[in-house]
């Protein structure tokens, strides 16, 4: 069964299972959220909206907020201005699995509705925005804090430090797989991947996730990294 849904101004063709990339909704990681704007549900009994089909939804889970390909825009005028502009652009995107759809019954679920961030009020915007930067008070607490504990400032500091430095040393080299350089083996480290053994638990869901999230466009079945992780682990 597959459903045809809308977001973001775009319509996209699901099943269960599916890893599919939306523009950016207003959710957490590890959040199920559920798509109400159903135009077309198919399978044994297709059905089409007009436009949208009442009672039908499609849930999935949110995997993480990501970013698009960089896009660059380049401008160059010759005659009289002889000028030149270069920018560059990443779309803000979610990373989603979808998990169910529902023929009938989305309006008893209970589950989040999925909304755009572009479709968000001031409010709620304010809401989701960390407590540092709603206003000055917050951050005068947080000076006042500061200022009568000045030992543990520097405390505070040197504990990431050493999470990181700890997480390191029981690093692999992931050098050693085929295809990855340093560039590669810092984006993996920053997704949380640093050992062998990791890679060698990856399964299909996995190894898509990690293709859509760091845009490795199937490097990894492709230069086999799995095999190469298990083979690596046993010597």
């Amino acid at each position: 069964m597959f459903a045809v849904l809308k977001t973001g101004g775009k319509q996209y063709k699901v099943q269960a299972g599916d890893v599919v990339r939306v523009e950016r909704l207003a959710a957490e990681a590890g959040e199920t959220v559920q798509f109400n704007e159903i135009l077309m549900l198919g399978g044994d009994k297709p059905s089409v909206g007009s436009p949208m089909i009442t009672g039908a939804a499609v849930q999935a889970t949110v995997i993480d907020q990501i970013k698009g390909e960089k896009l660059i825009h380049y401008v160059k005028r010759r005659r009289k201005h002889s000028s030149q502009r270069t920018k560059g652009h990443r779309q803000k995107l979610t990373l989603i699995r979808v998990t169910e759809i529902l023929a009938s019954g989305a309006d008893k679920t209970g589950v989040k509705a999925a909304v755009g961030t572009g479709s968000m009020s001031a409010a709620a915007k304010a809401a989701m925005t960390p407590a540092s930067n709603k206003g000055a008070a917050p951050k005068a607490a947080a000076k006042a804090a500061v200022a009568a504990k000045p030992a543990a400032a520097p405390k505070a500091a040197a504990a990431p430090k050493a999470a990181k430095a700890a997480a390191s040393a029981g690093a692999d080299d992931l050098k050693k797989l085929s295809g990855v350089g340093p560039a590669l083996e810092k984006k993996l480290n920053e997704a949380g991947v640093t050992s062998f053994a990791q890679i060698a638990a990856w399964g299909a869901d996995d190894i898509a996730a990690f293709d859509e999230k760091l845009n490795f466009k199937g490097r990894i079945e492709r230069e086999g990294w799995v095999d190469q992780a298990k083979a690596l682990i046993a010597g």
